[in-house]
């Protein structure tokens, strides 16, 4: 088969077409074709569906493979085809977007071959596109957190929500966290259901302080940081059974409660998938079956505002919030008043910028073998690893946290190795448009 030629497969009676189906997405440690992962993703399909149905999808686009750089597509294709539908979303920056719903397997199958390794829909239904139907539990690991830890923190999220008369369903995120997964009947706005997961994040790290976190900063957190910002509008998350860029193939794998306390993310890959759901089919499968009402968590947040604990940070490209404290690192603070203490100032300096997380880890390497003393004296979290998001696409920045280093060993800011930061150009630009 030549390069031009496509593979056209028949699927629930559309043909979908699927471009240069030898193409390898995976060729290091697994060695995957295009066509392969559309194959996976027809093996699990009921599964996958289950978590993308009838909802907008934003299409993270891996054209290059899963070893090359994603963008992020809002906007539908235009040459889509005839039988693919989409709706038309609003953003809290006032823009709008026409964005593809997928419901069947032949619509999965048309959008992995656009590139799409992970799947990433919002959390409404096409007919309601204002009040979400899922609140959602990312539990994210700090650098050096082990997966036990993780699995520490999704049971507690399972004790109480079920204190709270919810129930919590439980995958792998394929990388290195968690995801519990809450279907709720859409009668909420997205600012009541962020506030929701706020409370929640907030209410499990006073049960667990040493490994829970609730902070938004970095440089603020430890342990399992409880991202309830992936509930603001606009914020999505990979779902159930998507392939994540990892050497592997891993996928995010959806869990029964009692295997948590076993599991481990590298049992679940685009290899070994197949045949678990062949033999044990969705344990998702019955999750639009119950959903439940955020009263009790909305009145935890209520007892928490009236406690003193105002809004928390939100996303950067939201505007700013009523009751928001000030949108600004810690370590950026200005003290708020002349008679307030002020903050102590992080000393943190940057030492890597990239597009590519793996040469990002790699300066970061080249940092500590220049400067071994300063090196051994960090704590797991003073390494700061932030995955940020461009104007198309994510890239990387490495800082070190030096608090743990005497004020006379602590090395100078240098320049980046690597600096690749994609967005500086644009951020200059607005700067300088600013002055004028």
């Amino acid at each position: 088969m030549s390069k031009d030629e496509a593979e056209v497969l028949s699927i629930e009676g559309q043909e979908v077409r699927v471009t240069h189906p030898d193409k390898p997405y995976f060729s290091r440690q697994t060695k995957l074709s295009k066509l392969d992962l559309v194959r996976y993703y027809l093996s699990v399909a009921p599964g996958a569906l289950a978590g993308i149905r009838d909802r907008p999808i934003v299409l993270k686009r891996f054209v290059n493979g899963a070893e090359a750089e994603a963008f992020y597509q809002k906007r539908a294709p235009g040459d889509r085809p005839s039988w693919m539908r989409t709706v038309t979303l609003s953003f809290p920056s006032g823009r709008t977007a026409e964005e593809i719903v997928v419901d069947n397997a032949a619509g999965l199958a048309w959008i992995v071959n656009l590139g799409c390794l992970e799947l990433h829909p919002h959390p409404v239904r096409s007919a309601d596109l204002d009040h979400p139907d899922e609140l959602r539990v990312d539990l994210d690991p700090g650098p050096g957190v082990g997966w036990t830890d993780v699995r520490q923190i999704a049971l507690e999220v399972k004790g109480l929500l079920e204190e709270l008369g919810l129930r919590g369903w439980p995958k792998t995120s394929g990388s290195r966290g968690m995801h519990v997964n809450v279907r709720i009947e859409p009668r909420w706005s997205f600012s009541e259901v962020r506030r929701a997961a706020l409370a929640l994040s907030r209410a499990v790290e006073r049960r667990v302080p040493a490994l829970a976190s609730s902070k938004w900063w970095k440089e603020e957190r430890h342990g399992v940081f409880l991202d309830y910002n992936q509930n603001a509008k606009d914020r999505t998350t990979c779902s159930a059974y998507s392939v994540r860029p990892l050497p592997d193939a891993r996928v995010s794998a959806p869990l029964h409660w009692h295997e948590v306390p076993e599991s481990n993310p590298a049992d679940f890959t685009v290899l070994t998938m197949p045949s678990r759901f062949a033999e044990i089919g969705d344990p998702h499968a019955d999750m639009d079956a119950a959903p439940g009402s955020l009263e009790s968590l909305l009145e935890l947040a209520a007892n928490d505002e009236s406690a003193g604990l105002g809004d928390a940070p939100w996303p950067p490209h939201f505007r700013k919030m009523e009751g928001e404290a000030p949108r600004v690192a810690p370590s950026r603070a200005k003290p708020a008043a002349k008679k307030a203490p002020p903050r102590t100032k992080m000393p943190l300096i940057v030492v890597a910028n990239s597009r590519s997380k793996e040469d990002a880890i790699a300066g970061l390497e080249r940092w500590k073998s220049k400067h071994p003393e300063v090196a051994a004296l960090l704590a797991v979290d003073d390494v700061l690893v932030d995955s940020m998001r461009g104007t198309s696409s994510t890239w990387t920045r490495i800082r070190v946290n030096l608090r743990h280093v005497p004020e006379e060993q602590r090395p100078a800011q240098e320049t980046p190795d690597p600096d690749d930061d994609p967005t500086r150009e644009w951020r200059t630009g607005k700067t300088s448009k600013r002055r004028t």
